[in-house]
């Protein structure tokens, strides 16, 4: 720790582990007096040039002075951060505040000198770009708003890390020294700087484990059967194309092979390269296999051992110190207690899993925290994926188990920009940073549908999840805005993507349906309704309707301009010209193949023959791969294969179906059509898929956030500063409140005390009349239906009748709290909120004030910064949104006003973190205009890491 002269204490909050550009991590952490030593052997494994670059002149070692420099900060106006991998550093960066004349200075001087040192073995992993930004966030908290440093013109990488950051700079050259000095505010391109550099590290860490040249089982078994034995086994009947090992220290030192694979005691006794390690030992030897795994350079760990957080405290901190004794050798995790990954890529093929069969090829990604849940969904996907659509199968598979490094958002930042994979499904026990994967699956979504069934319940035993406040069903609706497709079963979550995986985004929701049967038409017709689409009388083709029957009709269906998709039904028909599956299938194929820019989806009953057959491709007419025309799935930005038209006969049927099925190359061409034994569950599918391809069309434009001249954004930040002062949290006066409402154009009627009927009647003569008298002790606040309000007091006499009136019926004055407001025009009263959510961040709440609020729960949630477009949603969201619009006659009152006020209160809460709830309550919103009348905020210190913060991995 630090001692005198150094002031403050050591701040343990800044210590973060972080991926590098590799898909490696390290641990960013501050210099102590107690790294002495390390500085100077890091030093001497740091190349001449690397020397000359930092200190301009040869520098070959380090004196005893510049280590007691180097090392003795105050963590305020001098401060050290360290990379360390195994312990070691691996790179450094210190700032020095400096005051305008370039020397030592301490607060208020706003300025520091920066510099960096990268051993040169880490030299181009991103190491030097992730301290920057730690460095940065740590002057941001010490009140240094820019940096200043002096670069040799020749050291072009240094050069190019700061100019790469996207922070607002200014460069100078003079003395032979490039000058670059930026302001630490992060910009908008220094975000998105900062989060491509997330998404590239954190996919690349991903693909080491998934894509691996090499793997060690460590602890296969001598016999056959347990979970070592297993997994090496899966990978080998996998065929596996990399190098496999065989690692047991209880295997014979004369031991070499074991299943024709090489076998050895110890993974330091492999003369190759592991690129990914299974542990499959107990949880008691786990620590020596890792301390093994790390000096061997081992660069990922999938632990299928139990025995951590799930078992209870001691395991929970048995699951941290694994965490942190892989991160100290770079390595990433997948577990414990996990069922392990796969990768069906032909390039890979690996089943590093429990899984005894690799699942089907195909362009799903999957992504189960539950081992159980995993298997079920690999089994429903293997078993449908032949019987629905062909070869759509599994891209890969992550099973996180525990989920104590590698998370959900960790794959989809995989998943992102995998050419593989597209479609994303995972099933979410929970989540643990819910605020960044809102933001991951919003970009995710925006490219490639993404399937989420969330658990409802509490977290599992081995989760570490933010406690959140919000309802599960807001969380969910927050989810939906941000494009995630919610489902509540895993038999959903596997309809809704297998028709994303093969069919074309709908352009609206309207629905042709057609088939042989015509009460399964009618329920599909009425289950339309239920989910909110828009069907068409369906079109019976009667139970003697050939195969020729129903390729016209889908193909008149998919030519309508009115219909958006279409639903086929069929039942088993009666008859000696009844079509076979197959014929059937082939006519349904080729019709919708003529069509490919509409979904078809088949509703099938008792006709397990059709499915099969709809997937298998029988036509041995050529298939060539076309793009598609303009669909809404092209306008999103997506890419679908469809197929020339098979070839017909001269009345335009298709032809009979041969016996020979094309093979998995043709299917990848191949129209193929989802079919549901159920027309609930195709129509539920079908109407996610809606949906979905209306929120792809509006996040393409998704509106802008206003700049609003009023807004007097530093003075607010002042006044939050002085109140903060007086305390760690607070909840405003009344004169605060307003005052910080008005620096953000948001005016409050002033309500004065009236504890008697004269200083009522006084308070009404400053505010004139017509006046409001009202209760406002917590059991009648915002409760005019108890008669808690009197409105219009036109003069003195109505104001002292009705004071008299409210003591009477509800007690003393000191007990009811009154207050006298000026009147505001008529309308509807409203409710407005904002709350920062410990895991779902800041959210915008809006809904009419009492009953439909209070008891139905009819409130609209949007995250926070919120657009002009999220606005306008907001205020129609709500279920009793036609009583702002005239309903029944009524005038419609002044909702671009609501609207406004809605922005102004996100810009409120998304400038100054520190305001973390704001009640806005009534609003009533007239014809014209609107008035608040009630306000309240609170306020907190900021957290010291939020999502807009440096890269951090879950802390430890």
């Amino acid at each position: 720790m630090q001692s005198a002269p150094d002031r403050h204490e050591y701040p343990a909050h800044w210590e973060a582990d972080v991926v590098l550009r590799d898909g490696g991590t390290a641990r960013i952490r501050p210099i102590t007096v107690d790294d002495a030593e390390r500085l100077v052997s890091f030093y001497e494994q740091v190349s001449d040039e690397s020397k000359y670059y930092r200190f301009f002149a040869p520098y070959p070692r380090l004196s005893a002075k510049d280590v007691h420099r180097f090392t003795h900060h105050d963590f305020v106006d001098r401060v050290g951060l360290a990379a360390t991998v195994g312990g070691e550093f691996i790179a450094t960066v210190r700032y020095d505040r400096i005051g305008a004349d370039g020397m030592a200075a301490t607060a208020p001087a706003d300025e520091a000198e920066v510099a960096f040192l990268v051993q040169d073995a880490h030299q181009g992993r991103g190491v030097a770009s992730a301290l920057l930004e730690h460095i940065a966030a740590v002057a941001r908290e010490r009140d240094i708003r820019r940096f200043a440093a002096e670069v040799l013109p020749a050291n072009n990488k240094m050069i190019k890390v700061f100019t790469d950051a996207g922070y607002t700079q200014k460069r100078s050259f003079e003395d032979g020294v490039v000058r670059l000095e930026f302001d630490l505010e992060p910009t908008e391109r220094s975000l998105a700087v900062q989060r491509a550099r997330e998404q590239r590290a954190e996919a690349h860490s991903v693909r080491r484990l998934l894509v691996p040249g090499s793997v060690a089982v460590i602890g296969t078994g001598r016999t056959p059967g347990g979970v070592g034995r297993s997994v090496l086994g899966n990978l080998r009947e996998a065929g596996f194309t990399g190098a496999l090992y065989a690692v047991n220290k209880a295997f014979p030192e004369d031991l070499k092979e074991l299943d024709g694979v090489p076998a050895h005691r110890s993974v330091r006794d492999i003369d190759g390269h592991v690129d990914l390690a299974v542990v499959a030992v107990p949880a008691d030897h786990v620590p020596q296999v890792v301390t093994e795994c790390g000096e061997h350079g081992v660069q990922g760990l999938v632990v299928l051992a139990a025995g951590y957080a799930e078992s209870g405290p001691d395991g929970r901190e048995r699951q941290r110190e694994l965490v942190r004794h892989a991160r100290a050798y770079g390595m990433r995790i997948i577990g414990p207690n996990a069922f392990g990954i796969i990768n069906t890529s032909p390039q890979v093929r690996l089943n590093a899993s429990l899984a005894p069969q690799m699942p089907r090829p195909g362009r799903i990604g999957l992504f189960a925290q539950s081992g159980a849940i995993g298997v079920a969904l690999l089994s429903r996907l293997h078993r449908r994926g032949g019987g629905v659509t062909g070869v759509t199968g599994v891209s890969t598979f992550v099973s996180s188990g525990n989920r104590a490094d590698v998370s959900g958002n960790d794959v989809l930042q995989y998943w992102y920009d995998d050419p593989d994979t597209d479609v994303a499904l995972m099933y979410l026990e929970s989540i643990g940073n819910p605020r960044k994967f809102t933001r991951l699956a919003r970009r995710t979504a925006a490219a490639k549908p993404l399937v989420v069934v969330q658990g409802a319940g509490s977290a599992p035993q081995g989760h570490a999840v933010r406690a959140t406040r919000l309802p599960h069903a807001t969380v969910s609706v927050l989810l939906r805005q941000a494009g995630v497709i919610r489902v509540d079963t895993i038999t959903e979550l596997v309809d809704a993507g297998l028709l994303l995986a093969r069919q074309p985004l709908p352009r609206g929701p309207r629905v042709g349906i057609l088939g042989n049967s015509e009460s399964l038409g009618l329920l599909t017709y009425d289950a339309c309704l239920s989910e909110g689409l828009r069907p068409q009388p369906p079109l019976d083709l009667t139970t003697e309707a050939s195969a020729q029957d129903f390729h016209a009709a889908l193909a008149h269906a998919l030519a309508d301009e009115a219909c958006d998709a279409v639903v086929v039904t069929a039942i088993p028909a009666i008859g000696e010209a009844s079509p076979g599956d197959a014929e059937l299938a082939q006519a349904l194929r080729s019709a919708a193949a003529a069509g490919p820019a509409k979904p078809v989806l088949v509703v099938h009953v008792e006709l397990g023959g059709l499915a099969a057959a709809l997937s298998a491709a029988t036509s041995t007419a050529p298939r060539a791969r076309t793009a598609p025309p303009d669909t809404a799935a092209a306008e999103a930005g997506t890419t679908r294969t469809g197929t020339t038209t098979p070839g017909t006969t001269e009345s335009g049927t298709p032809p009979a179906p041969t016996a020979e099925a094309a093979s998995p190359e043709d299917l990848e061409g191949a129209h193929l059509i989802p079919a549901y034994p159920a027309a609930e569950r195709a129509v539920r599918a079908l109407a996610e898929a809606v949906k979905y391809a209306q929120w792809r069309r509006e996040a393409a434009d998704p509106g802008k956030v206003p700049e609003h001249e009023d807004i007097d954004e530093k003075g607010a930040a002042a006044l939050i500063g002085r109140l903060l002062a007086r305390g760690q949290g607070l909840t405003l006066g009344t004169d605060e409140t307003f005052e910080l409402l008005g620096r953000y154009g948001i005016p409050v009627r002033r309500s004065l005390p009236a504890h008697t009927p004269d200083e009522a009647v006084r308070a009404a003569a400053a505010l004139g009349y017509p006046v409001a008298l009202k209760a406002t002790a917590p059991h009648l606040r915002h409760r005019a239906d108890l008669g808690g309000v009197r409105l219009d007091l036109a003069d003195e006499e109505q104001l002292r009748r009705a004071y008299s009136e409210l003591t009477e019926l509800f007690g003393a004055p000191q007990e009811l709290r009154p207050v006298v407001q000026a009147m505001a025009p008529r309308g509807v009263d409203t409710v407005v909120r904002a709350v920062i959510d410990p895991a779902a961040g800041a959210v915008l709440s809006f809904g009419l004030a009492g009953a439909a609020s209070q008891l139905l729960g009819d409130m609209a949630h949007r995250l926070i910064p919120v657009t002009d477009r999220d606005a306008g949603s907001l205020v129609r969201s709500i279920r009793t949104a036609p009583l702002l619009f005239g309903w029944r006659g009524s005038t419609p009152v002044d909702t671009p006003a609501l609207e406004e006020l809605l922005l102004r209160v996100s810009r409120l809460v998304d400038d100054h973190p520190e305001v973390v709830a704001v009640t806005l309550e009534p609003v009533v919103v007239a014809p014209h205009g609107l008035s608040v009348l009630g306000a309240s905020v609170r306020l907190a210190p900021p957290p010291a890491r939020d999502d807009l913060g440096p890269r951090t991995l879950p802390a430890y």
